[in-house]
């Protein structure tokens, strides 16, 4: 019997003759690869992946989405908790071979392709003394972690990740490529810097760096039954330690090397420093204050490059686990809110933690309207994350991360980071924006007024 092509078939051969990447479909060598993320608890079948080497393969990418009506994800790095960067049988903008990083050591800036991760950034600018605002992995896509807002060791210090963006490139939902910054497509600009993924795909962003070379860092751990006295301290002392003093607050299980053996597998609270820069004594006083708080059981902080410290938890959270996060903004760690986490701080599996990041300092100079971020007036941004690589402890993770954000929510701003919610519905992306969720829903309807990019935390546009 003949077959006949269909009018899928017949744009899909268009988009091969105008593209340069790799059109990865179902039956081809290499698609589950070509389809795995870094939360092996997702698995979704798109119908085609469309691996960009270009701005141009974007443009395609987007047509061909937008003219044959097909839902539309974008990846960068592929560490979306809820596996936003796959759709189910639609198509996958993949900007992971786009990783070019070109660094400007006099202007101090850096332009970076949306496929490359931040260690792809941070050897780059490292050999010129820089760095720019990112997060704690260093596998973490650049992409995702920036339209988000991001945060991390440096944030005290120079602010969000989103603070030290000074423009993108933007192919939007008509298939035009646009560059957002502060004096063109400024409502854009203003949209992206937090409001995910909404508003179009970038394909390369712009970012301010600073002189960051060598930091003084690592963990500090006391045990478990110093919960209460060790956050009682930390709430109290963080806001008033000088900006370039980092540290966020943890609950844990010790893993193995290259810890010592007689603390594997002990349920732990402490600290992750990053201090003032290449100073071993004058971040000395800081380390005493914490070990004034309660006996460390174990510490080794000392200096190191940036990049070592970025990529200290690589090893500890592979791709290819199983995940299920949960996260809230928090002002203020109240008695209340400190009974909820000692009460669940036991944690489930050896990879499983709760992380308060600190997003005070630097992050607070900026006015909650400037972006799309919203709690500019929050001290922390928490994450409950259960972490497993076998696929039968599901439940167990998703059970304990839950339980433990249900007890804790009450206690916290309402809104969340939009990198560290799963699908959890219109109210909590509501809650997320604040008062800026309606400024966002009028530059969709400008940018995206048929919602094409809408597999994400998303903002429908205004009627």
């Amino acid at each position: 019997m003949a077959t006949h092509a269909t009018p899928l078939d017949d744009a899909l051969d268009e988009l091969r003759e105008s593209f340069r990447g790799t059109l990865v479909q179902t039956t081809d060598d290499g698609y589950d690869e070509a389809r795995a993320i870094y939360n092996a608890m997702i698995d979704k079948r798109p119908a085609l992946i469309a691996q960009c080497v270009d701005a141009a393969d974007v443009v395609a990418a987007v047509t061909f989405a937008r003219e044959q009506d097909l839902d539309l994800a974008v990846r960068s790095g592929g560490h979306n908790g809820p596996g936003l960067s796959l759709v189910e049988d639609g198509l996958v903008v993949d900007l992971s071979p786009m990783t070019g990083v070109q660094v400007d050591p006099d202007a101090k800036t850096v332009r970076v392709e949306p496929g490359c991760t931040w260690g792809d950034v941070d050897h780059a600018t490292h050999a010129f003394g820089l760095a720019t605002v990112s997060g704690i992995i260093s596998t973490t896509g650049v992409g995702g972690l920036t339209l988000g807002g991001g945060h991390g060791y440096l944030s005290r210090r120079y602010g969000l990740t989103i603070d030290n963006l000074l423009g993108a490139d933007v192919v939007l939902a008509d298939g035009s490529l646009v560059h957002a910054s502060e004096d063109e497509h400024s409502d854009l600009f203003w949209a992206i810097r937090g409001g995910g993924g909404n508003f179009g795909v970038v394909t390369c962003f712009e970012f301010q760096c600073h002189d960051v070379g060598t930091v003084v860092a690592g963990p500090l751990f006391w045990p478990l039954d110093d919960l209460e006295a060790t956050m009682r301290w930390y709430r109290e002392w963080l806001p008033q330690a000088p900006r370039d003093v980092y540290a966020f607050y943890l609950v844990a299980e010790v893993p193995g090397d290259p810890f010592p053996p007689d603390i594997h597998g002990e349920n732990v609270c402490g600290l992750m420093w990053c201090l003032p820069e290449g100073d071993e004594a004058a971040a000395e006083p800081f380390l005493q204050e914490a070990r004034d708080a309660a006996d460390p059981l174990f510490e080794h902080v000392g200096a190191m490059p940036y990049p070592a410290l970025q990529s200290m938890f690589d090893d500890l959270y592979p791709e290819g686990d199983q995940w299920y996060w949960k996260g809230d903004f928090v002002r203020d760690l109240t008695d209340e809110a400190i009974a909820a986490h000692e009460a669940h701080a036991v944690v489930p599996t050896p990879q499983s933690t709760m992380h308060l990041y600190p997003i005070d300092g630097a992050v607070h100079d900026v006015s909650e309207d400037a972006t799309a971020w919203h709690y500019r007036d929050a001290t922390w941004s928490m994450v409950i994350a259960g972490v497993d690589p076998d696929p039968a402890n599901d439940d167990r993770i998703t059970a304990w991360a839950r339980d433990y954000w249900e007890a804790v929510h009450p206690h916290t701003a309402g809104g969340a980071y939009v990198n560290f919610m799963m699908e959890e519905g219109e109210d909590r992306v509501r809650a997320t924006y604040g008062d800026n969720y309606e400024r966002l829903q009028r530059v969709k309807a400008e940018y995206d007024p048929d919602n094409l990019f809408h597999v994400n935390q998303n903002v429908e546009p205004a009627k």
